[in-house]
């Protein structure tokens, strides 16, 4: 499956680069699409996709796995003697246009010929997912790369914590990338057409929700479909659930508590615990409306939402 070359990112800048990711689905994003990101939902990749979210500025970790990528690069050479060259541009699967790459570098692997070359940077927190595979979301990624460049492999390294240095190559997966690509054809329907792909439970779900149902008619009922009687079964089951984890959590808290006593910061098994005195002032709106009511009334807002609620029918 040959790429060709959509737009050069040499010295592109940041928010122009962004814009070009929207015109398709790119080697990180796939395994939003696939539904096993831990940060990204489906819901809020399409609306990032259909223009509906402001952009959002690159976090602490991205900008540091960026500024560290000529390192991993360099590092990654030094003790494999494979050398790496530095890709600038934004690649198209001319087969399904969709589909988009930004390799960190290429380079070239006996018997397997040019290879994708992917960087990365991880916390210690997550050495134990480097063991002896990769995470989920970057096998997505880089099977994506090989299936937009039609190369046979790839190699990934990771700078973990700072001090840790691993990199495994990865041979392309026909059944995966069969996958991803169907699961990425059907997700860019969604975009197309401006329809949202099956709703979850993240954050982006809800919010797109009040936003399309922004205010309710008065008075007005409809009977729900059969199928609500098992989201009805799975919500009651859910809330049984966060009762038990809710008291379980906050046990855990009291006796955290007890044990620091009057101190604020504790530390066990690598954590930091603090309990701060914080003072704040709150302004008491009950005592201002009934002694000041023209004042309360000039400065109120007035705001509405639409109260979920689930009780016995009368």
């Amino acid at each position: 499956m040959p790429a060709k070359i959509l737009v050069s990112t040499e010295n592109m800048p940041y928010a122009d680069w962004l814009e070009y990711r929207k015109l398709g689905i790119g080697g990180s994003d796939a395994s939003v699409v696939c539904g096993i990101n831990r940060y990204k939902s489906p819901v809020e990749l399409w609306l990032d996709k259909t223009n509906q979210i402001p952009a959002q500025e690159a976090g602490e970790a991205a900008y540091w796995g960026t500024q560290l990528e000529p390192f991993v690069r360099a590092e990654f050479t030094k003790r494999t003697g494979i050398e790496v060259i530095h890709k600038t541009e934004l690649l198209q699967s001319e087969e399904y246009s969709f589909m988009l790459a930004n390799l960190d570098g290429e380079c070239e692997v006996p018997d397997y010929g040019a290879c994708v070359f992917e960087a990365k940077t991880a916390s210690a927190y997550k050495a134990g997912e480097w063991e002896d595979t990769i995470p989920d979301e970057y096998m997505c990624q880089i099977q994506h790369y090989m299936a937009v460049t039609g190369c046979a492999g790839a190699y990934i390294a990771v700078l973990i914590g700072g001090n840790t240095f691993r990199w495994k190559f990865v041979e392309r997966d026909e059944e995966l990338i069969s996958m991803l690509i169907e699961l990425e054809s059907a997700f860019w329907n969604h975009v197309q057409d401006c329809t949202p792909p099956p709703l979850d439970g993240s954050d982006a779900s809800a919010k797109f929700l009040s936003q399309r149902f922004p205010s309710s008619t008065p008075q007005s009922h409809i009977t729900l479909p059969d199928t609500a009687a098992a989201l009805l079964s799975e919500y009651d089951e859910a809330c049984a659930q966060l009762e038990i984890v809710t008291e379980k959590k906050q046990k855990a808290e009291n006796l955290l508590k007890e044990m620091m006593g009057d101190n604020e910061v504790g530390t066990a098994g690598g954590r930091v615990v603090t309990w701060k005195s914080v003072s704040q002032e709150r302004l008491d709106s009950k005592t201002l409306k009934a002694e000041h009511p023209v004042l309360y009334k000039k400065y109120a807002n007035k705001s509405s939402y639409r109260r979920f609620t689930i009780k016995a029918a009368s």
